[in-house]
């Protein structure tokens, strides 16, 4: 669930394994052409409310990965999902969200593998791939030197960063990370959990913290970002959200 700071209400991810084997060898099955009516009545009803649709692919998809058969498999995933949101005729601004990778005993190495498994990339799968930073290998620095290597919008995962960043507040990060965006990339995308009480680090919190995301929203002023919301209650809190959303002189409440 997002709730846009500069627009509307805007949701969802639609969940990877939504046609399952999609991607895999033993599919043969023409799953377009069989799901493509539906699919498009699908879009139908997101267009006519206003939302935005992102993917997250699972953790499997490691395109910078030095075995070809890994990398091979996670071109064919990013293919699916690609294939999913063209037939919806979702524009650009429905994206593709998926970590760096692995650094496998080189980090440097492991960059520059990413980059030139990008430029192989077919162009409608780059044209709604984004990346964003993690909690334990890539920081927002790293993906800013990708983008500026390739054009790769960055999400600025606002957790992650608390856990391990360059030393970027929020808010210089929130910018950084926006500037990557284009017109026809959409709004700015931006992660937002935080860390559950009690629980080992990384862990993201039950239910949404509304003093931390009241901070959380001070900080990223003026930036103007889709939120995209993880946090485990999901509807629950994004109510919640919504609600101290609204406060923001950033927020403009749906029309309807």
């Amino acid at each position: 669930m997002r709730y846009n700071l500069g627009h509307r209400i805007l949701f969802f991810r639609i969940t990877s394994d939504l046609i399952p084997f999609a991607s895999h060898p033993v599919c043969n099955f023409n799953w377009q052409d069989h799901f493509r009516i539906s699919l498009e009545r699908v879009a139908a009803l997101l267009k006519k409310h206003g939302m935005r649709v992102t993917m997250h692919p699972d953790q499997f998809v490691l395109l910078n990965s030095p075995k070809k058969d890994v990398h091979e498999r996670s071109v064919k995933e990013l293919l699916y999902h690609t294939d999913l949101l063209d037939i919806m005729g979702l524009d650009a601004t429905a994206k593709i969200q998926i970590h760096v990778g692995g650094v496998y005993e080189n980090k440097q190495e492991s960059i520059m593998r990413f980059l030139r498994r990008y430029q192989e990339l077919q162009a409608p799968i780059q044209r709604r791939l984004v990346i964003e930073n993690d909690d334990r290998r890539y920081t927002l620095s790293d993906c800013l030197f990708i983008h500026a290597e390739t054009g790769i919008p960055v999400v600025f995962d606002a957790f992650h960063h608390q856990m391990h960043s360059s030393g970027e507040s929020v808010r210089e990060a929130c910018e950084q990370a926006a500037k990557t965006w284009k017109d026809t990339d959409g709004t700015p995308i931006v992660d937002y959990s935080s860390q559950a009480p009690e629980a080992p680090v990384g862990k993201h919190t039950e239910t949404i913290d509304q003093d931390h995301f009241r901070e959380f929203l001070q900080a990223t002023r003026p930036t103007d970002i889709d939120i995209m919301l993880e946090v485990k209650d999901k509807e629950k809190s994004a109510l919640q959200a919504v609600e101290i959303a609204l406060r923001d002189k950033r927020c403009t409440p749906p029309t309807e």
